[in-house]
C-alpha cells in the first residue's frame, strides 16, 4: 500500500455525526442552519423532494432533537414551519469543525 493509500486508509471517520452526513439531512440542517426558520414547502422546493422523503427526514432530525417542527393555521391554512433547535445547531456546528478537520488530514 503507497503511502498516500495509508495516510487515507488511517483517517478516523467514527466520530462524524451519521444523522447530519446522509446527504438529504445535511441538506436540510444546512438551509435551516442560515435560516430562522423555513416553511415546510419552501424547503421541500429548495431541495426537490417528495413529501413523504422529507417527512421521513425531518421526523429522524426531529427524532433527534435537532430540528424544531411547529404547525399552525395562517389565514385558516395549514402551516408547517422548521427551525433548528439549539442542539441541532450545536450538532451541525461539531458535524463542520470534524468534517473540516478530516478533510485536511487527506494527503495533496
Amino acid at each position: 500500500m503507497s503511502d498516500p493509500e495509508k495516510q487515507v486508509k488511517d483517517l478516523d471517520m467514527s466520530e462524524i455525526d451519521k444523522l447530519i452526513h446522509e446527504p438529504v439531512r445535511l441538506s436540510i440542517i444546512a438551509h435551516l442552519a442560515v435560516l430562522e426558520s423555513a416553511d415546510a414547502l419552501f424547503l421541500k422546493n429548495q431541495i426537490g423532494l417528495t413529501w413523504g422523503n422529507l417527512s421521513t427526514h425531518l421526523k429522524r432530525l426531529e427524532d433527534a432533537g435537532y430540528v424544531e417542527v411547529i404547525k399552525e393555521f395562517i389565514d385558516r391554512k395549514p402551516v408547517t414551519s422548521l427551525k433548528l433547535t439549539e442542539a441541532g445547531r450545536d450538532a451541525f456546528q461539531t458535524y463542520r469543525e470534524r468534517m473540516t478537520g478530516f478533510l485536511n488530514e487527506l494527503p495533496k
